[in-house]
């Protein structure tokens, strides 16, 4: 993954952690998935105030992770937007500090409420989904023994998948936003 594909590789440790703060990350997130919004916009969205999401969208801003989107409606809003589709950093950098480790800890569990919340969801609306997307959804685990090499394989090639998918399924009325959120941890000690 490099830039040119819409990737930002995050290499500071200052910038890792401004992306780690949960409404940052949050709004980042929306930006990315729903396209530009204003301070106010995203503020009614997560229910947060104005003056708070307007200081957290520059510091976003600061680190490059998104732009002022333009609003040729109405020239004084600030419209933002999501400047890369993805964010990818060095978990060994992250890990060789303490700043790195707690902010990667925060990446780790938001991920996890993002999980929570889409099962949560998903389980309110069950009943209206048709049978298709009922059969096709799921939450699975597995437990194969695998090297770090073999796991660095498996993550290049499932992201390789789900971008060929994507782009597949890039004109289908039928294609909706899907999360997937993914782990590959070593298992420590007597987890049964």
């Amino acid at each position: 993954m490099n830039q040119s594909d819409g990737v930002r590789r995050v290499g500071e440790i200052e910038e890792f952690k401004a992306l780690a703060h949960p409404l940052r990350a949050r709004l980042l997130g929306a930006l990315r998935e729903h396209g530009p919004a204003t301070a106010t916009e995203l503020a009614h969205r997560f229910d947060t105030d104005t003056g708070s999401t307007s200081y957290h969208l520059r510091k976003l801003e600061q680190y490059g992770f998104i732009a002022e989107a333009g609003d040729p409606g109405h020239p004084r809003a600030r419209r933002w937007q999501a400047v890369h589709h993805v964010n990818d950093w060095s978990a060994v950098d992250m890990a060789a500090t303490a700043e790195g480790r707690e902010a990667s800890a925060v990446m780790r569990r938001q991920q996890v409420d993002i999980l929570i919340r889409d099962v949560v969801a998903y389980e309110a609306a069950l009943s209206t989904l048709s049978d298709e997307w009922v059969e096709a959804s799921g939450v699975g685990d597995l437990l194969p023994r695998l090297t770090p090499a073999s796991l660095n394989t498996l993550w290049e090639r499932f992201y390789a998948h789900v971008d060929e998918l994507a782009a597949q399924d890039a004109g289908d009325p039928a294609a909706r936003p899907v999360s997937i959120v993914v782990s590959g941890l070593p298992r420590l000690g007597d987890r049964s």
